[in-house]
């Protein structure tokens, strides 16, 4: 009788740790489901205004293009009768090319960068992190700066022109330059000597480390020497 009471106690001893674990265990599930709800909600918001702004953006844009090809028009025909008129606009033909105005072409060379692709199982390096494996906004802007320490006469990424007030900023793995958002590969160009853009490039110290990461976690860079590289005009205020 002792060992049968004592057994029974054992059993309610047994009984109340167990329910003890699984309340934690559920607790615990709850906490990380709420967790994971709350960054993907969160997510989704950024992306949802992303979108809306570039969206607004681009019918900005379109606005501004609109306007400016009416602004054009009415200078030439102001220029047409007024002698004044018509030498500013050639003072301003003059410098429409430094100015980055007009579109450009003529050889160079051509930078592309690139995210690290999955493993054939679908998964990354066990030894990465996420930041590892992606195109940062200082990996960009170590190129952009080669470039025009090599003597560029041209800039460009992606579809637009390169400017001295361009900031090309990061918004998670999408890159924002001008008012749009791009994904990888990004793609930039420069017009100039090209001996001189492909030393300044291979001197860049932050190029050199993402190579480094290129080799060990597949991140992609690649350099071409085109002969006719066009960069086109900025579109910008």
């Amino acid at each position: 009788m002792p060992q049968r009471g004592v057994t029974q106690n054992l059993w309610r001893v047994g009984v109340l740790v167990v329910c003890l674990v699984a309340g934690l265990m559920v607790a615990t599930a709850q906490r990380s489901a709420e967790e994971n709800q709350l960054q993907v909600t969160d997510s989704t918001r950024l992306s949802d205004l992303v979108r809306s702004a570039q969206a607004n953006a681009s019918d900005v844009s379109a606005t501004r293009d609109q306007l400016s090809a009416q602004l054009n028009a009415l200078q030439v025909e102001a220029a047409r009768s007024n002698a004044g008129v018509a030498d500013t606009l050639a003072e301003i033909d003059a410098i429409s090319v430094d100015a980055g105005l007009t579109s450009m072409t003529g050889p160079g060379v051509v930078v592309t960068m690139t995210d690290a692709p999955r493993n054939a199982d679908g998964k990354y390096p066990v030894d990465a992190t996420p930041d590892d494996l992606v195109v940062h906004q200082q990996d960009v802007q170590s190129v952009l700066n080669a470039l025009w320490a090599g003597g560029a006469e041209a800039v460009g990424m992606q579809d637009q022109r390169i400017v001295n007030t361009s900031a090309p900023r990061c918004i998670g793995n999408t890159l924002l330059l001008h008012g749009r958002t791009y994904s990888p590969p990004y793609v930039m160009r420069a017009i100039g000597n090209t001996e001189r853009l492909e030393a300044a490039l291979a001197g860049e110290p932050g190029i050199r480390v993402f190579k480094q990461y290129a080799m060990r976690f597949g991140l992609g860079y690649t350099q071409a020497s085109p002969e006719q590289i066009t960069v086109p005009a900025y579109t910008g205020g």
